[in-house]
């Protein structure tokens, strides 16, 4: 996996992150940097945690699944990029909380990097080359980017969501779904030598 899918992996990640944000910030009444890095270093340290913990645990068992690597690859994106889909169009809407206390952030935070563990799984499946060290250099320099951008993306929600309010909640849950989806289509191309 390349730095541009890696890029466009880290901001499909972090779209279940920004709905969440978004939502932080229309329950706000005034938002400051400081509420906003909160989410942003909840949601961006989460979303780089989970891909680490499931390269992990998928780096041990590659040897077991490495001849359906690019399967197992290409069946956990569509069916996280699925899911996102899924509830993008759905209706019933989440509630609007303003609290930022650590109870309340570490389960949001869990809950909107859940799919960022199987993503780490697929990273020993289908492994991160942007660097020439190789090996777990390149997936700690893939989870920081992830968690960068999480970060980035969560700071930017809670302020358009401030503004904002829920108008654009849904269409970035939608196009952070497509994104992974088809980054999972090109990896199963790239599997039968149709693509690159």
């Amino acid at each position: 996996m390349g730095l541009i899918e890696l890029i466009l992996l880290a901001v499909g990640l972090s779209m279940d992150a920004f709905a969440v944000s978004v939502c932080k910030g229309l329950a706000m009444n005034k938002i400051s940097f400081g509420s906003a890095a909160i989410c942003g270093i909840w949601f961006g340290g989460f979303q780089a945690l989970m891909p680490l913990i499931g390269y992990i645990l998928g780096a041990r068992f590659e040897k077991y699944i490495d001849s359906v690597a690019p399967w197992v690859a290409f069946v956990l994106l569509a069916f996280i990029g699925l899911n996102m889909i899924r509830e993008s169009l759905s209706k019933s809407g989440d509630e609007a909380s303003a609290e930022l206390d650590i109870k309340t952030m570490f389960v949001m935070a869990v809950a909107t990097s859940i799919d960022a563990l199987a993503v780490g799984i697929t990273f020993a499946c289908v492994p991160v080359d942007i660097i020439a060290a190789g090996g777990l250099a390149n997936t700690i320099v893939g989870v920081l980017l992830i968690g960068v951008t999480t970060f980035i993306i969560s700071c930017s929600g809670v302020k358009i969501g401030n503004i904002f309010g829920v108008r654009y909640k849904s269409k970035a849950e939608f196009a952070g779904g497509m994104i992974l989806l088809l980054i999972g289509v090109k990896i199963l191309l790239e599997h039968f030598g149709i693509w690159g």
